[in-house]
């Protein structure tokens, strides 16, 4: 799998140890940036990675912030990304469960190594398990394209 990897400088240090862990997990890890701790805008970086899930030239995402709400609201103002601000084995867990997410956001402030490695590990290897939660998802994307549509 491919995933694309990007932080603001808050989220600097968590996500060099996420790219590392994708590729030990044995997934290709594109880094998105940030490529230091110099201040730069969230947005910038979640639009980064959301263009390559949009554009399907990486199966999934992960985006730090200090608190990953903000990149998580960016990442879902692109058509077809599923973006979830996660905080625990359960919500990461269940984002990709019933949910399909394809763009983790996590907190660099709030979480600790260990459960951030738990966490993108048990994201990773977690599959969407349709049923019923594929109907919940494809009336997600019939409400994307509505809106879509009415904005062009």
């Amino acid at each position: 799998m491919k995933i694309a990897v990007g932080s603001d400088h808050r989220g600097f240090e968590v996500k060099r140890k996420i790219v590392e862990l994708v590729k030990k997990l044995g997934h290709e890890a594109i880094d998105c940036g940030a490529t230091d701790c110099s201040a730069i805008d969230y947005p910038d970086i979640a639009t980064a990675v959301s263009e390559k899930v949009v554009k399907q030239e990486v199966d999934r995402g992960i985006l730090i912030c200090g608190s990953g709400i903000g990149m998580a609201i960016t990442a879902n103002k692109f058509p077809g990304v599923r973006a979830a601000t996660c905080h625990d084995d359960l919500t990461a867990e269940m984002s990709r469960r019933h949910n399909n997410v394809n763009v983790m956001c996590l907190s660099a402030d709030l979480l600790g190594e260990r459960l951030i490695d738990r966490m993108v590990e048990l994201w990773i290897n977690t599959e969407f398990e349709k049923g019923r939660h594929q109907r919940r998802v494809d009336k997600i994307c019939e409400i994307e394209k509505r809106f879509s549509n009415e904005n062009h």
